[in-house]
């Protein structure tokens, strides 16, 4: 559990928007605030899904595994960003890693958390889930864009 003005230097975290007053606070009451330093690794690749984060403070940086043994740099985020969130949505393993670039200060919102929320609130609870909607539309127009322009790359120098 979080105080709710945990969320005002945050509050214009796409995970946040829309949300009273009212909404932080019972929020508040299911989240827990994490304080990791520089080089801690958050989650790895294929581990269980448990929590969904979003960044307070700090830098966090998400990559996967190549079959080369290779890491890549999927995407660098920091302050209002937020980061596994499927975890919540879907209970699936990990799809990427985790690791923080520059101390940071997280707030987690457990699977478990996030269910009870949608009993105890479901108005809340569908506000949250539109949100994190919000990002991953976010993510795969992004990844289309970067995909239509590697694909153009590609047929210019053939």
């Amino acid at each position: 559990m979080i105080e709710s003005k945990e969320f005002s230097d945050i509050r214009e975290s796409v995970m946040l928007r829309e949300l009273s007053d009212a909404d932080l606070e019972k929020l508040s009451g299911v989240c827990e605030k994490r304080q990791m330093g520089e080089g801690t690794t958050i989650f790895i690749e294929n581990m269980p899904g448990e929590a969904l984060f979003l960044i307070r403070k700090g830098i966090v940086r998400i990559s996967k595994m190549f079959a080369e043994g290779d890491e890549k740099t999927l995407v660098v985020l920091g302050p209002e960003d937020i980061f596994g969130e499927m975890a919540i949505i879907d209970g699936l393993p990990r799809s990427a890693t985790a690791r923080v670039t520059e101390d940071a200060e997280l707030i987690s919102l457990k699977k478990k958390d996030f269910e009870s929320l949608c009993q105890e609130d479901p108005g809340l609870a569908l506000r949250l889930v539109m949100n994190i909607v919000k990002v991953f539309s976010k993510r795969i127009r992004e990844a289309n864009d970067e995909y239509r322009d590697m694909l153009a790359w590609s047929i210019k120098s053939s």
